[in-house]
């Protein structure tokens, strides 16, 4: 018996009817999915297929596409889970097309697609949107129609219109050792399916994994903004003698704990306060927040999960600096702290903290636009960016939002640790702390340890890279 009449009985046999006209369409696209012609579709098959069809996909489209569409979970798919999950899905691809054909005339055109790009708070110039165009485009007609924008994104696992129109997206596992980000956007269909606590986890995990790391140098980092000076010439190879001499390797790791607890309720409570701020922003349109609104948004977020879990954060710094044998651990720690200095102690910095976040976020996405305009306008006829692209863009928008912040950082580090490495009762205030470390040491006093932070960013980006892929496969993320 041939595929073709294996295939029509299947689809007999789950009594699902489609015009003969599309079945056989759907056939044929099939077997040129269908790599070793076995009458199945798994991974491999269906992003060599792609491929070779020169059909458009970001990573991770093809795992995500076979998860949806495979309902005997057995991560392949045959010709009846093929057609009944393509079939609905140009449906709902149909449904995006004509909201997006403003006029209703059959095509989008390029005005068309820029109001789309609107609904995900970005701005792009009208060569932009021709460009835009001009992939999907095979009749040099200037315009899409119903079946270039189906062929297009055939297999893009999204079907909303955010889904579809955002390659564009920070990378939820780039992970550089602060907290200040504007959280991710998650599509309709990533929170319908439940796949956004996936991405939080699998993020989670990467972060905790890429922090532990790189723990040594972010340590160093510490041991530099509270003591080194013009003076005492304390650098990276003289950190790290002192920190073995006095502890052990060991010792390199103190603070680690405290810093990935706070992984969790952080990036939880962050999630939870951008999605509430995002709805208040953007509750009289219905084009999503603008980039404006996503940094206000996030800003406050920001604010909130900074303030609530802020005092982690003062734990963190103090077990960094301790001595061998200061503290047992954070609760230890913690009351020690309490009994000698009392509950302000735990948000000692908290207002250069708190500032920080305004340049943080706001260069960050700034930068990013600005990288992902450049390279849109550099390379028109690439469909999407690949995952090198998304990397370089993202460490390169955060670590610049980083350096603007990084005064304030240093500032907020200063200010928890006076308590514990100054025998004197006067503690200086934020401005005090400026005033002094300028006139001290001048404007590069207030970049100490920016090294050992810079020296951690790649390694962190690439474990946690690694980790974020693994975790969400062995979870199931789609």
């Amino acid at each position: 018996m041939s595929l073709i009449s294996k295939s029509r009985g299947l689809l007999m046999e789950h009594e699902y009817e489609i015009p003969t006209i599309d079945e056989e369409r759907y056939l044929k696209l099939f077997e040129g999915l269908d790599i070793n012609a076995d009458g199945r579709i798994d991974v491999h098959d269906l992003s060599e297929g792609m491929k070779r069809l020169g059909i458009p996909a970001l990573p991770g489209h093809a795992q995500a596409f076979i998860s949806k569409a495979d309902t005997n979970k057995d991560s392949q798919l045959d010709f009846s889970e093929f057609v009944r999950f393509v079939s609905e899905h140009e449906k709902k691809l149909y449904l995006v097309f004509k909201n997006l054909d403003r006029d209703q005339d059959g095509h989008i055109d390029a005005t068309e697609i820029i109001n789309g790009f609107k609904h995900l708070g970005i701005t792009i110039h009208r060569k932009e949107a021709e460009n835009i165009v001009n992939r999907m485009d095979k009749d040099g007609t200037l315009k899409v129609d119903w079946n270039e924008w189906k062929n297009f994104l055939m297999f893009n696992p999204a079907s909303d219109m955010r889904g579809i129109l955002k390659f564009w997206r920070h990378s939820s596992f780039i992970d550089i050792g602060d907290d200040m980000a504007v959280p991710d956007e998650f599509t309709e269909d990533e929170i319908q399916t439940g796949a956004w606590w996936r991405i939080l986890v699998s993020g989670g995990v990467a972060g905790a994994v890429s922090r532990t790391c790189t723990a040594p140098l972010d340590r160093l980092k510490v041991l530099l903004q509270v003591h080194a000076t013009k003076s005492n010439q304390l650098g990276i190879v003289t950190g790290f003698k002192n920190m073995i001499e006095e502890g052990g390797i060991k010792s390199l790791w103190r603070g680690n704990g405290t810093n990935v607890l706070k992984i969790a309720p952080e990036s939880a409570i962050k999630f939870m306060a951008y999605e509430q701020f995002k709805k208040v922003f953007s509750s009289n349109s219905s084009e999503g927040p603008h980039i404006s609104q996503r940094f206000i948004a996030g800003s406050l977020a920001g604010a909130v999960s900074q303030t609530i879990i802020y005092p982690m954060e003062v734990l963190k710094t103090r077990l960094a600096l301790r001595k061998t044998g200061q503290y047992t651990g954070m609760f230890d720690c913690a009351r020690k702290i309490l009994a000698k200095e009392g509950v302000r102690s735990f948000y000692k910095g908290y207002v250069p903290n708190l500032i920080g976040i305004i340049p943080y976020a706001g260069i960050d996405l700034g930068i990013y636009e600005t990288l992902k305009t450049f390279y849109l306008q550099k390379h028109p006829d690439e469909p999407n960016p690949g995952i090198v692209v998304l990397l370089a863009c993202g460490t390169t928008s955060s670590t610049c939002g980083q350096l603007a912040s990084y005064p304030l950082a240093l500032i907020r580090t200063r200010m928890q640790a006076q308590a514990a490495i100054s025998d004197s009762s006067v503690q200086l205030t934020m401005f005090g702390l400026f005033k002094t470390i300028i006139k001290e040491e001048g404007v590069f006093g207030l970049y100490r340890g920016l090294a050992p932070n810079f020296m951690k960013v790649a390694p962190a980006v690439s474990i946690s890279y690694v980790v974020y892929e693994n975790i969400k496969r062995i979870i199931g993320s789609k």
